[in-house]
């Protein structure tokens, strides 16, 4: 094995991570066309555990959604969530009385802080054909001054969010989509201030890549005693610095080394994932991530008094009109539309 890998390790549903990270899940369905009302034009009752729906069958799954797919409203304290859709369109609400639609390319970095209470809908809006979603929603962690602080969420539109495209000595093309951190002098979008990828010398980066069949890529170094982990999602097969990587698999990488990959016979994607430790103590329960037992006691009973807020909605499900395009609705009242 080369020696700038530290080891590599099978991925599941939910993608093992490293601090400051703390999950990442890949979300692929390839849901039918819709019925009209934002689900799925298909009988729910046939081998499904509607409202706990995780099992692929047919190629997607309704996840916590009865009747529309995706998770209702669920609160969250403590860490962020960044979640890149590629395909499909995701309905945010939440008990701030902020809103979205976005995807396609968008990126939604939120910060639960003190509390929040959020939906996360797929509306299959599309009544002719199928309704395809792709996305990643990663857990990243806050440091102990930053898990109070108040919630929100900041949008990376797609428009917007720097691609570096390149070719290598072949002509064979690879993009690198820079989320966070800097990628070959290209700065990306700011994240929310309190992030832990705020501060730069924290070196966060969170990288998609994909290359075309035979690509190479080469990746410069970074700091020592960063965490950095390449997910290997798609395509069949890739070397990294001389060694023959399987995909589905992720590769934890010496941080301090320059990486080179090639795909192997398919066009390959990956997501890069790379940060300093936080390094403090870590208690998660749930849709909670704390330092402490006590606060995690006191995550939940603010949540039983407060709801972090209460529901503005009229439901747990609550999707946006069939008219509206990608926009987000802050809860100061700002108002962006795409």
């Amino acid at each position: 094995m080369a020696p700038s890998i530290l080891q590599i390790r099978p991925l599941g549903f939910q993608w093992e991570t490293r601090d400051p990270f703390l999950f990442c899940v890949y979300h692929a369905d390839e849901y039918p066309k819709g019925n009209g009302n934002f689900g799925p034009d298909e009988a729910l009752l046939m081998g499904r555990q509607i409202g706990s729906d995780f099992r692929v069958k047919d190629g997607w799954r309704m996840y916590h959604g009865e009747k529309i797919p995706g998770f209702p409203a669920h609160p969250h304290r403590g860490f962020e969530t960044v979640t890149i859709v590629q395909r499909g369109l995701i309905d945010h609400s939440d008990s701030l009385g902020a809103a979205a639609r976005f995807g396609n390319g968008d990126v939604q970095w939120m910060t639960a802080g003190k509390g929040v209470m959020h939906s996360e809908m797929f509306p299959l809006l599309n009544e002719k054909d199928n309704n395809p979603l792709e996305l990643f929603q990663i857990w990243l962690n806050l440091p102990k001054e930053g898990k109070m602080v108040p919630a929100h969420f900041k949008m990376l539109w797609h428009e917007n969010i720097p691609i570096v495209k390149f070719e290598d000595s072949t002509g064979k093309q690879s993009t690198i989509k820079v989320i966070a951190g800097e990628f070959q002098n290209e700065k990306p979008l700011n994240c929310p201030p309190h992030s832990w990828a705020a501060t730069t010398t924290n070196n966060v980066a969170i990288w998609m890549i994909e290359c075309e069949a035979g690509a190479t890529v080469t990746l410069p170094a970074t700091a020592a005693g960063v965490n950095r982990s390449l997910y290997f999602f798609e395509g069949d097969s890739m070397q990294l610095d001389g060694t023959t990587v399987k995909a589905y698999q992720a590769i934890d990488l010496v941080p301090t080394a320059t990486i080179t990959l090639t795909a192997g016979d398919t066009p390959c994607r990956f997501l890069l994932l790379q940060g300093k430790p936080i390094a403090q103590p870590m208690v998660q329960y749930g849709p909670f991530v704390m330092n402490t037992e006590a606060e995690i006691q006191e995550a939940y009973h603010d949540f039983q008094k407060t709801r972090f807020g209460g529901w503005p909605w009229p439901t747990y499900e609550y999707v946006h009109s069939k008219e509206k395009g990608r926009f987000a609705l802050h809860a100061d009242g700002t108002l962006e539309e795409k």
